[in-house]
């Protein structure tokens, strides 16, 4: 039996020792296939925009130039959009995610006898709407035409994030609430007291799903207030900025060259370029701001672990 067993124990040692190596080996070629598109894009958009054309660009400009982002921020409204984006990011999320968690905490208490039919009202929206014409028209009856609240009030509410925190609410121990409303607490205190602070890993999730959203949106300062440069935000111009190198090339390819003057000094630069410069410029934000939210990924993850 002791020979079986040490037997038994070597076979193990070297089963895990294979399994840690293979994946090892997997986790590192799953990484680098995760990096190289953004450490290539990074490196496109640093290397000159003529050298650029011959290609063999993979981790490191082989002939670094700034001028692909100068080309970028020296268009006109850049700096003012770059604001505006931030704005509405910042007050966009945080006014969406205070009030879908609110709703949330409403839907999910037991004593409001109208949550079942809210919630349906709320989910149909996922799946009917009134399209683009009549929602268009709804905001100009709303004065919201030509305004900064255009981009806050229509996603005022995010369904799919109203649901999420409904759930994770719907988690929480009644008889904390019912504690604290036998102590004469009302109903937004319980909100603003217990509910809110032990929400914070699915409000931190949420929030980065509603700013990445708002950061990313371009769309509607072209249906909106494309006649506004002052609500120009950064994507929106970047993407003209794009369409403009396209339109330069008068139909070329991706790689095709062309030239470019900015304060007197001519250069030369591609639309590959100008997109890798457009992409960093539009991700660095969002990859800054990941990291202080990761811890909250972990404990949401480690609280739905011990609930389930």
């Amino acid at each position: 039996m002791n020979f079986l067993s040490k037997l038994t124990g070597k076979r193990r040692g070297i089963d895990d020792l294979i399994f840690d190596s293979v994946n090892v080996v997997f986790m590192i070629l799953l990484c680098i296939v995760m990096l190289y598109p953004m450490l290539n894009t990074l490196a496109v958009s640093f290397n000159d925009a003529t050298d650029t054309v011959r290609g063999g660009i993979y981790l490191w400009p082989r002939e670094i130039s700034f001028y692909n982002y100068q080309h970028v921020f020296g268009e006109a409204q850049i700096m003012q959009s770059g604001v505006i984006s931030v704005l509405r990011t910042v007050i966009g999320t945080g006014l969406s995610v205070f009030f879908t968690a609110m709703l949330a905490y409403t839907i999910s208490r037991r004593e409001f006898v109208l949550r079942k039919f809210v919630t349906i009202a709320f989910v149909l929206t996922m799946y009917l709407n009134g399209g683009l014409i009549p929602t268009y028209l709804l905001m100009r009856e709303l004065s919201l035409i030509g305004s900064f609240w255009v981009y806050i009030w229509p996603t005022l509410i995010g369904v799919f994030n109203l649901i999420v925190v409904r759930s994770f609410i719907e988690g929480l121990p009644d008889t904390i609430f019912e504690s604290a409303k036998i102590d004469g607490a009302g109903d937004f205190t319980q909100f603003m007291k217990i509910a809110l602070p032990l929400c914070l890993p699915v409000i931190a999730t949420v929030s980065l799903f509603v700013a990445v959203q708002q950061w990313n949106m371009w769309f509607d300062v072209f249906l909106y207030n494309s006649h506004v440069p002052g609500l120009s935000t950064l994507q929106y111009e970047l993407m003209k900025v794009l369409q403009n190198s396209n339109a330069s090339l008068g139909g070329g390819s991706a790689s095709s060259a062309f030239t470019a003057s900015q304060g007197g000094v001519t250069e030369t630069v591609t639309p590959q370029a100008v997109r890798a410069a457009m992409t960093i410029i539009v991700s660095v934000p969002i990859i800054c701001v990941y990291p202080f939210l990761q811890k909250y990924f972990v404990k949401g993850l480690t609280l739905g672990g011990v609930k389930g």
